[in-house]
């Protein structure tokens, strides 16, 4: 266990930030000056109690908001996707449309977007839903098609904003499995926030803290766990050792989450 201490030196192949702050009307800082490096190919959970920051952090990592201060370096060629706690699928098009629609608005053909959507539902174990339509979907179903829809574009950076939260346990760990399965085999960059410390220690090899807001980093852990992950490890002295960390330092810099 360590506190964050800057990587040093220049990444081409990261995502990097440098000094990046978020301050809002009457001066209300967000986030504390940060510095961060995401290594390509990682997966790293951001934990934290409500009000630290973790949402702005994601923003300003999806284009969705601009600094106060400081950058956000991205390698050339960065393919960004996002999944975020409500899949916001639309009502009136099938899960297959749903899922080719950020093809579509890229001006990408009918057949081509649908071939890779069709594809894309395949890797979420989705394709038989193709002509459903999101109100005959249960929650973890609809979960799974946001995900479709974040995977169709071939993100190399894949941003998850709490995406299982509102999920029961049992759909929510499924999902988990699901989602560290897919970064094994497609080895695109994550980063994964979350409320919860055994789903942060589940899913990432790389577990990262902020404060109360403004948020600042008072941990970067690698965690200590296999590559491989099955349910039986969350039941594990060694997954109650990184968890336990996790919680340690969560208590004292930030409450309960």
């Amino acid at each position: 266990m360590g506190l964050h201490s800057d990587a040093g030196g220049r990444h081409a192949d990261a995502i990097e930030l440098r000094g990046l702050t978020r301050a809002f009307d009457g001066g209300v800082a967000a986030l504390a000056p940060l510095d961060l490096t995401i290594p390509a190919g990682s997966f790293v959970a951001l934990l934290g109690p409500s009000g630290c920051g973790k949402s702005t952090l994601v923003r300003l990592l999806a284009g969705l908001d601009r600094p106060t201060a400081g950058e956000i370096r991205r390698p050339a060629g960065l393919r960004l996707a996002c999944v975020f706690q409500d899949p916001c699928l639309l009502p009136w098009r099938n899960v297959l449309d749903n899922t080719a629609l950020p093809l579509e608005l890229a001006g990408v053909d009918a057949g081509t977007r649908r071939a890779a959507a069709r594809e894309a539902l395949a890797q979420v174990g989705m394709e038989q839903a193709a002509g459903r339509y999101p109100a005959m979907l249960s929650g973890g179903m609809r979960m799974r098609v946001s995900l479709a829809r974040a995977l169709v574009l071939e993100p190399t950076f894949l941003l998850l904003d709490e995406p299982f939260a509102a999920l029961d346990e049992i759909t929510r760990q499924a999902l988990d499995d699901h989602l560290r399965g897919l970064w094994r085999a497609s080895g695109f960059t994550a980063l994964f926030v979350t409320h919860s410390v055994d789903e942060a220690a589940y899913v990432a090899d790389r577990a990262v803290m902020l404060s109360r807001g403004p948020g600042r980093i008072v941990l970067d852990h690698p965690l200590d766990l296999p590559p491989e992950r099955t349910p039986a490890l969350r039941s594990e002295a060694r997954f109650a050792a990184q968890t336990g960390v996790l919680r340690e330092v969560l208590a004292r810099y930030g409450g309960a989450l």
